[in-house]
């Protein structure tokens, strides 16, 4: 089967490019179409394959400021042709992909992290007041029914949706009117895995893994910390960057930067417990730390309760410091019940193959070759 694969843009290996190789795995064979690509950001089994780009990358510095570029992405994916004699087109999109014209006659399955989530609820996240200046809250805001409009009509070009998660499949049906099969995505069970459980967070230390993104509100996990005397240790980077670490911070507060892939089991193993606090379409990072053993504080709401368990986590009810500290506080009693065992059974639940088998059954399912399988 000759398949073209359609991601938004490859600038960055995080969650949805981690998708976007077990589909490259899935489908070897596969051509990639993608607004931007910046050459040695990918691992080999996505860079190792014929790569077409749309007329943003030919602008200077776009690898840099395309998030700049937003109200440009819809015309950019629309003028992206896919040219040869494929059988499907698969987009994972989180903003635009899915906008892709598929030549006719083609199926299209689009595999969708969120809709374009900075337009539609967290919208104030990114563009509110304190998060970015007045002259681009203003522009966003200009833009913003354009492109809820754009997200919304772009989905007449897809004939099967699938979401990452049951609070993504709801957002589908809330801001698009459709309806989406759920399969989860993967974690890489292999590389957290190898690791004894015995042992675990030896480390003393509560860690927060992630991009800086607002909407990731790392914000609550440092000013929620600034009121415990217990060590957090922060791993990211990212567009909030400035914003977060200017100003004074309490000595038991450690930011890692960005550390290699091969240093995160150790990392997650040795934590007392991963602090979760998006509101997340699906979220890996727990999935990752339950691999290794370790439970996770988590905001209450979103992918988190798909993937944390009463068993292998804890949930703290609002998107606030106080709230988060509060859960802090009551780990230590909560912590005498936890078992490894449990948190990484969890997250066996969501591995690479399961995830592949259920998308080939979504394909099969689309292009009439058999029914869907109901997923995790």
């Amino acid at each position: 089967m000759k398949v073209a694969l359609v991601h938004d843009w490859l600038v960055t290996h995080r969650g949805g490019e981690r998708v976007l190789d077990a589909l490259c795995e899935l489908y070897p064979d596969a051509d990639l179409y993608t607004l931007i690509h910046q050459p040695g950001s990918q691992p080999p089994r996505i860079e190792n394959r014929r790569i077409t780009t749309s007329f943003l990358q030919h602008i200077p510095g776009i690898h840099a400021r395309y998030r700049h570029f937003l109200p440009l992405f819809p015309r950019a994916i629309e003028a992206l042709r896919i040219t040869g004699d494929y059988d499907l087109v698969l987009s994972s999109s989180h903003c635009v992909a899915k906008g892709i014209h598929a030549p006719p006659g083609v199926p299209h399955l689009s595999y969708v992290h969120a809709p374009m989530r900075y337009m539609w609820d967290l919208f104030d996240d990114y563009f509110g007041p304190g998060r970015t200046r007045l002259p681009v809250r203003a522009a966003a805001l200009a833009v913003r029914p354009y492109l809820q409009h754009w997200d919304r009509a772009s989905t007449d070009g897809v004939d099967r949706l699938v979401a990452n998660s049951q609070h993504i499949a709801g957002k589908i049906r809330r801001f698009w009117g459709r309806e989406a099969s759920v399969v989860p995505p993967p974690v890489e069970l292999e590389r957290f895995t190898r690791l004894p459980l015995e042992g675990g967070g030896q480390g003393g230390y509560f860690l927060w893994l992630g991009a800086f993104a607002p909407y990731k509100r790392l914000d609550v996990a440092l000013e929620a910390f600034r009121t415990l005397d217990t060590p957090l240790w922060v791993v990211g980077t990212g567009q909030e960057s400035a914003r977060l670490t200017s100003g004074p911070l309490p000595p038991h507060i450690r930011f890692l930067g960005n550390v290699p892939d091969a240093a995160l089991p150790a990392l997650y193993r040795d934590a007392r417990a991963l602090l979760f606090t998006p509101e997340e379409d699906f979220g890996i990072t727990p999935l990752e730390a339950q691999a290794t053993g370790r439970p996770v504080i988590a905001f209450g709401k979103g992918g988190a309760l798909e993937t944390v368990t009463p068993k292998t986590g804890l949930f703290f009810p609002e998107q606030t410091p106080a709230s988060l500290a509060a859960a802090v506080r009551q780990f230590d009693a909560w912590e005498q019940s936890f078992r490894p065992e449990d948190a990484r059974a969890q997250a066996e639940r969501f591995g690479r193959t399961r995830f592949q088998q259920a998308i080939q059954a979504e394909v099969d399912a689309l292009l009439g070759l058999s029914p869907p399988s109901p997923g995790v």
